[in-house]
Parts: structure tokens; C-alpha cells; sequence
């Protein structure tokens, strides 16, 4: 097939469009190559890909990257008019809790205008499938636990999360009014090798291998469901060809080829668990700096991944300590 991959510098992207130029397809990606964390790990990750230099220049026949921001909505008018494209994968956005309390314009300018603009080129094309990337960030402070599709979202204590659940309620109306497949991911806490810098694991890594101290907000009370990437990937790709039909909700009968699903680990970890396993990773002990939460955090998360596992017979698996040391392995081959 022909697929556009959004965001295929970013860490998922990468990942993603690796694991489907092995299988075969032809894919097509795109990024803005921002600032927001280090260009030069995004970069690294497209060589990865077999693409290099100024041009962008591919060794794999079947890889054709394009630097494009998908909040120009000319660029990405013509992208759709140019390609024919038989699933569209959207991972690109603006991340990170915190940064948008900092900046939140960078927010609206990817996550909603950027998002309108994929919706309008599978509009246009009538697209088969639109699969993107929502957020366990928009469960908030949800007190029932595991966090199911079901419950109520509408309660988000940051922006990142308040676009994320944005882009599913835009989805839903595409997918109503123009019957466009959308199927909505929302992932738990992503880790692995290629990872963010702005992560707290890849933080946390780089400190304790310096000696130097970790910010620990919450005094280390929080729980998160790391989910490792290898099993993202293989969530998004199961995904890829379960494409959803008319149907309403009990609550609605707006009829809509409209889905969500969690893709986590549905197993939380302490973060002093997750502390422990760096250390053993390493061979170092932390030096832990105790803080309050911050703003726009939240103290546990916990997916309830039963309807993936009923739509595509998988769950994730990878332990954290497997996952962590996979990591630690990657990160000192990479940043040494």
C-alpha cells in the first residue's frame, strides 16, 4: 500500500514507517523538523530510514521524505492532491504536558490546525482509513481505574491533552459527515531506544550516568503505564487494516466509521520502580531531588486495552526492566 506517515522524524513515526517499509509498503513521510527537542536525533533516525543531506535524499526506493509542516495548509493541499494514499498514519504533533503550559500557540498550530488539514486531505481523497495519535492525557485525573474508552473525557488539566481530545471529537465529525474511517490511539507513556530527550526516562538515563541529581515531582508517588515502542508499533499496525464501520454510541445516534482504542501496558509501575530499573541498567545510583507535582500532571495511569485486544488479538507485553535495559543500551551507544 501507499502510506502517509506523518511525523516520521519524531519517535513513533520512525519507528512506525521502519516497520512498514519491512513489510513492504510504500511510504511517504513528513515532518517540520522542529526545534523542540535536539534536530539532530530526528535526523539520525531519517538516516535510519536510508535518508540523508540537504535534499533529503533516500537510498530505499520505497521511502520518499518530504520537510513539511502540516500547519501549511497549501503544502499539505498539494501533498493530497499529488499522492494517492491507501491509509493515512498521523503521528505528527506538538508534545509534552508541561511545554504547553509554556507555549501554548505551538499547541493550536499543530495539534488543531495541522489535524484540520489531514482531516481535509482524507476528505478530499476519501481516504480508507485515518489512524492518529490521541493521548492517555486526556483520562486527566480520572479517579476509576483501569482508564477504559468508555469513561468520560471531558475533564483535561492540560492543553496537550485538550487538543488530543479535540482531535477526537473533530475525527468523529469527519467521520459522520464525510463517512471517513478514523480510528483514534491512545497511547500510554512511550519508551524505548530513539526515544524523546524531553521524556523523564531519557532524562533520567542522561543524569544518573553524569551523577548528576533527578527532579522526582510528586515525591515519586505516580504510577504510569509505560508502554514499550516495539509494542506501539505493533498496536498501530494491527490497527492499520481493522478499519471501522457505521455505528452509533449508546449515547448518540450520529452514525460515524469512528473508533478509539488505548495501546498501553495495563500494567502501572511506580516510579520508583522505574527509577530502580535505571539504576540496575546502569550500574548507578540516582540522586534524587524531591518536588511537589507540577502543573498539568497527573498521579497514576492505567489502560484498559480489552477492546484491542478484541479487535486485533494483541496486547502489549514487554516488561520494563527488558525495556529499560534496551534503552540504556541504545543510549550509550548513541550519546557516548
Amino acid at each position: 500500500m501507499k502510506i502517509l506517515v506523518t511525523g516520521a522524524a519524531g519517535f513513533i513515526g520512525f519507528y512506525v514507517s521502519k516497520r512498514l517499509l519491512e513489510q513492504g509498503h510504500e511510504i511517504v513521510g513528513i515532518d517540520n523538523l522542529n526545534d523542540y527537542y535536539d534536530v539532530n536525533l530526528k535526523l539520525a533516525r531519517l538516516k535510519e530510514l536510508g535518508v540523508e543531506g540537504n535534499a533529503f535524499k533516500c537510498s530505499n526506493a520505497n521511502f520518499k521524505f518530504l520537510k513539511m509542516d502540516i500547519a501549511d495548509r497549501k503544502a499539505m493541499e498539494s501533498l493530497f492532491q499529488q499522492y494517492q494514499f491507501d491509509r493515512v498514519i498521523h503521528l505528527a504533533a506538538q508534545a509534552g504536558v508541561r511545554y504547553s503550559i509554556e507555549n501554548p500557540h505551538a499547541y493550536v498550530d499543530s495539534n488543531l490546525i495541522g489535524f484540520v488539514n489531514v482531516l481535509e486531505g482524507c476528505r478530499q481523497q476519501k481516504a480508507a482509513h485515518l489512524i492518529y495519535a490521541s493521548s492517555s492525557s486526556v483520562y486527566g485525573m480520572n479517579s476509576k481505574i483501569p482508564f477504559s474508552t468508555d469513561d468520560r473525557v471531558d475533564y483535561p488539566i492540560s492543553l496537550y491533552a485538550a487538543t488530543k481530545k479535540s482531535n477526537e471529537l473533530m475525527a468523529h465529525t469527519y467521520s459522520h459527515l464525510y463517512n471517513i474511517p478514523t480510528t483514534g490511539l491512545r497511547f500510554f507513556t512511550v519508551y524505548g531506544p530513539w526515544g524523546r530527550p524531553d521524556m523523564a526516562y531519557f532524562s533520567f538515563t542522561d543524569k544518573i550516568q553524569k551523577g548528576e541529581s533527578i527532579n522526582i515531582f510528586n515525591h515519586g508517588k505516580m504510577e504510569r503505564d509505560f508502554t514499550y515502542i516495539d509494542d506501539i508499533v505493533e498496536g498501530v499496525v494491527r490497527i492499520m487494516d481493522c478499519i471501522p464501520q457505521l455505528q452509533s454510541s449508546e449515547f448518540s445516534n450520529a452514525q460515524a466509521a469512528y473508533k478509539i482504542f488505548n495501546i498501553g501496558n495495563n500494567q502501572p509501575i511506580s516510579l520508583e520502580c522505574f527509577i530502580k530499573a535505571i539504576e540496575t541498567a546502569t550500574g548507578k545510583e540516582a540522586v534524587r531531588n524531591n518536588l511537589p507535582m507540577q502543573a498539568g500532571d497527573v498521579p497514576r495511569t492505567f489502560a484498559d486495552v480489552s477492546e484491542l485486544m478484541a479487535a486485533v488479538d494483541f496486547k502489549p507485553k514487554t516488561e520494563i526492566e527488558d525495556g529499560i535495559e534496551r534503552f540504556v543500551d541504545w543510549y550509550k551507544g548513541y550519546c557516548k
